[in-house]
């Protein structure tokens, strides 16, 4: 079991404390940073945490061995070369940065300090992405083709802190909510983007945005695909692959429904999990040597970096987009 710090105790690091459980059987919070202590000390006595205004603060609890990033998205990069610097292992939640020189800065700095770098990409542990993944390497859908990514959810429209609402922080409508998400998920089972062209389509500004964010999309390999997201509808979660020999369809994260050339529609539902828990679970199994984390440190740096694509076609009014190579 892993005694862990979290930095940030707003709206998902609650939620992150919340998925741990008081028991930590994998992981127990110990200690947690909030820049405003007497706006949290509340969330950290529920939780029994000490709590510091500062991390610097927190690294110095010897009962501290690893750190829980939940804040906003522009200082991962520096927080995660801080704590590296103390020899502690590192989750930092999703986006991981919002540019690709910051993916590789703190990527380098864990990598010189010899220390764990993990990123909180919960999705990847729907046991649909363990389905698919099986799939494409059994060659089942032969060549692939393209794919089709859409994920909405409202929670990304909700108004948890002004920082989410900062176009500086939160580019491109719904891509660091949710869409990001999807883009994981798509470098994760076909590799690298080469290039981006985007349409986002504003009618009312945030915090209660009406917004729509569509992307083309071309990858390394030659498939084509595209992304969408609407950050005000109900949740939605839809992830197509289509291939010479048929084709695989996951929706509302547990169906499945395989589509293979002369033979009928396979449906299958897949079970529920708790992602979050998974996530933190895979983390103190990485941490403890049982198992490396399954997020690539190549994968974290070509998601942002078709991410910071992404922003930049939108900021250019959709044109299309290099990505930057590694």
């Amino acid at each position: 079991m892993i005694r862990a710090g979290m930095v940030g105790l707003g709206w998902w690091g609650k939620r992150l404390l919340e998925a741990a459980g008081p028991a930590g059987e994998h992981i127990r919070f110990v200690h947690a940073v909030s820049p405003r202590p007497d706006l949290r000390r509340d969330v950290a006595e529920a939780h029994g945490l000490r709590l510091s205004p500062t991390i610097a603060a927190m690294l110095r609890d010897p009962a501290v061995e690893a750190v829980v990033l939940a804040t906003p998205h522009s200082m991962h990069a520096d927080q995660i070369v801080e704590v590296a610097a103390s020899g502690k292992p590192i989750l930092c939640e999703k986006p991981f940065t919002l540019k690709r020189a910051d993916a590789v800065r703190a990527v380098r700095a864990c990598e010189q300090a010899g220390v764990l770098l993990a990123l909180g990409h919960n999705r990847r542990f729907l046991p649909a992405l363990t389905e698919l993944k099986r799939l494409i390497a059994d060659g089942a859908l032969g060549r692939l083709l393209h794919v089709e990514g859409h994920i909405s959810n409202q929670n990304s429209s909700g108004n948890f802190a002004a920082w989410r609402h900062d176009g500086a922080e939160s580019p491109a409508g719904g891509l660091t909510g949710t869409g990001v998400h999807m883009l994981d998920c798509f470098v994760n089972l076909l590799g690298p983007v080469r290039r981006v062209t985007t349409q986002l389509l504003t009618w009312q500004a945030p915090p209660d945005a009406l917004d729509s964010l569509s992307v083309l999309l071309e990858f390394r390999n030659g498939m084509s695909g595209t992304l969408a997201t609407v950050r005000v509808t109900p949740v939605t979660w839809r992830l197509h692959l289509f291939g010479t020999a048929g084709n695989a369809e996951n929706h509302d994260q547990t169906e499945l429904a395989l589509r293979l050339t002369g033979k009928p529609v396979e449906r299958r539902s897949l079970p529920e999990v708790d992602t979050l828990r998974l996530e933190l679970q895979a983390f103190a199994d990485a941490v403890e040597g049982r198992a490396p984390y399954p997020i690539p440190y190549d994968q974290m740096i070509d998601t942002v970096a078709a991410f910071e694509a992404i922003t930049r076609s939108v900021a250019a009014g959709g044109r299309t987009t290099e990505v930057e190579g590694r």
